[in-house]
């Protein structure tokens, strides 16, 4: 009974979070945004390259030495009593070696209520997982092609329930100076369950990930455009909401067009002012939009804003994340220079 009520919580968030792709696998915490940067610019943001140390986290090729001795926190609450948070910490060992990157991402779900199997109360459990990560890149010789890794061990208890597990994200960012383009392409948690829950291994939440972002030659601004879940083309689902029912009593389910599954692995975001001490952020999460969204009303489901405000050493990041109308997200961010 305790695993039956724990589970379906967590496959409940889990598909408000990534709909279909989100009941398949394990560790499904990997793919929460770990920055309220990332989450304003619609979350999985890969062609960030600049002094920013959460960006590691979805793609390892951005580690480089402008990051040295940069600690950046973030906080935010989730649906529910879940909460999670991040932490992520870069050093510049020397000139050789160049700059690593270590971190940590946490997530507790919270206290359930313990029932046995008529129905009598039992003693309450809670759950939480972690992941632990070091990063390195490297700066292919006479290019401006840049290759990261990021290791992973990760640790997940659910009620008497104990799993490890170890991942590695592979990464790459071109950087085109000339017209300030980036591209970049990550392969994230390629891993496995060293330790299962119930001796039934599952898969991770392996991703493949492209993007492309630029910032404008007169305009104060840069966009960011990620194509998300490239490993699976079909990430559409019908929505029971939207079945419809004829007057014979039959019904018919949501088709899902080509196009809009295409939309569905799109996430696009613009920054204003990217290199200001204060920044506006706008994204839209196509996916979290088309599966969230409630026909005849509009609630803005996949839309997130934020801003960033840079004093001295110290940089704050706020986020605003649109799911529908009863789930909504915030997450806040504190990133300190100790050079």
């Amino acid at each position: 009974m305790f695993k039956k009520l724990f589970i379906s919580t967590l496959l409940l968030i889990c598909t408000v979070s990534y709909g279909q792709i989100g009941g398949k696998y394990t560790y499904q915490f990997l793919n929460l945004v770990t920055s309220p940067r990332q989450a304003a610019l619609g979350g999985k943001t890969i062609t960030i390259y600049d002094d920013d140390v959460n960006q590691v986290n979805f793609n390892p090729a951005t580690i480089n030495p402008e990051m040295d001795n940069h600690l950046a926190i973030n906080y935010g609450s989730y649906f529910g009593e879940v909460t999670y948070g991040t932490a992520s910490y870069a050093y510049t060992y020397d000139r050789h070696l160049q700059t690593f990157q270590v971190g940590v991402n946490y997530v507790n779900y919270g206290n359930f209520e313990g029932y046995d199997e008529n129905g009598q109360a039992t003693s309450s459990f809670s759950g939480s997982e972690t992941a632990l990560s070091f990063g390195y890149a490297y700066n292919v010789p006479f290019t401006s092609l840049y290759l990261g890794a990021n290791a992973k061990l990760i640790s997940s208890t659910l009620e008497t329930y104990n799993s490890l597990g170890g991942a590695v994200d592979l990464g790459a960012i071109y950087i085109d100076e000339k017209n300030d383009i980036n591209w970049a392409l990550v392969i994230r948690n390629m891993g496995t369950q060293f330790t299962t829950y119930n001796e039934t291994r599952e898969k991770l939440p392996l991703e493949i990930l492209v993007g492309v972002s630029q910032e404008l030659e007169n305009v104060p601004i840069r966009w960011h455009l990620t194509l998300e879940n490239l490993q699976q083309w079909n990430i559409a689902f019908s929505n029971p909401v939207r079945t419809q029912n004829s007057i014979d009593g039959s019904s018919s389910v949501e088709k899902v067009s080509f196009v809009n599954n295409a939309l569905r692995h799109v996430i696009f975001g613009v920054e204003l002012f990217p290199k200001k001490a204060f920044n506006l952020r706008l994204g839209y999460n196509f996916r979290r939009g088309e599966e969230l969204r409630v026909l005849e009303q509009r609630n803005f489901s996949g839309v997130s804003v934020g801003f960033g405000l840079k004093l001295n050493k110290l940089k704050f990041n706020y986020s605003y994340s649109r799911y529908t109308l009863a789930a909504n997200t915030s997450l806040f961010g504190l990133t300190i220079n100790f050079q």
